[in-house]
């Protein structure tokens, strides 16, 4: 994927840590409940595959959401992703925590959110961007907005726009034989 203002791109390319929010973001933000209370959530599996590409990248990659869900447990525990915080009221205690574990400073943070509880992480650091279907206050803070929606492919277009920036897009493709 090409296309990419030079200004993100630039802000991309000292990104050390990609963290995103679930529901409206690597999902569509709809929630499936059953007669027991069983909760059911639809993943697109290109983001799931881009979050694998970015994590063989070298960058690390951390969930933060309000709700606790043990489906989002088993999809990231199944694409390796070893940074869950569920059922975090305040996310931004999530992420200070997250930034001293791994000695990251907040402009190096890349952040993924669409609803007015990620705005205080987005005003943090130093990417904070949206999905094309966000609340207008998460794009008016964003400073990159996907093309793609929330659940339809935004999460694999923030993962090659850090890919492209950090100059291993390629390399992640040849594995590939692309």
């Amino acid at each position: 994927m090409s296309g990419f203002p030079p200004d993100v791109l630039a802000a991309a390319a000292g990104v050390r840590l990609a963290a995103f929010d679930v529901d409206g973001v690597l999902t569509n933000g709809q929630l499936f409940l059953g007669p027991d209370g069983e909760e059911y959530k639809v993943f697109d599996v290109r983001d799931g595959q881009g979050l694998v590409m970015l994590r063989d990248s070298g960058i690390a990659i951390a969930i933060i959401t309000g709700r606790r869900s043990p489906v989002v447990a088993a999809r990231m525990a199944e694409l390796g992703i070893e940074y869950v915080y569920q059922g975090q009221r305040d996310k931004l205690l999530a992420l200070a925590e997250l930034e001293e574990k791994l000695g990251i400073d907040p402009a190096a943070v890349c952040y993924a959110g669409d609803d007015l509880p990620d705005v205080p992480v987005l005003r943090r650091v130093g990417l904070p961007v949206t999905v094309a279907d966000a609340h207008p206050v998460c794009v008016d803070v964003a400073r990159y907005r996907t093309r793609a929606a929330g659940g339809r492919g935004a999460v694999r277009e923030i993962c090659e726009l850090l890919m492209t920036a950090g100059g291993t897009l390629a390399a992640q493709y040849a594995r590939y034989g692309i």
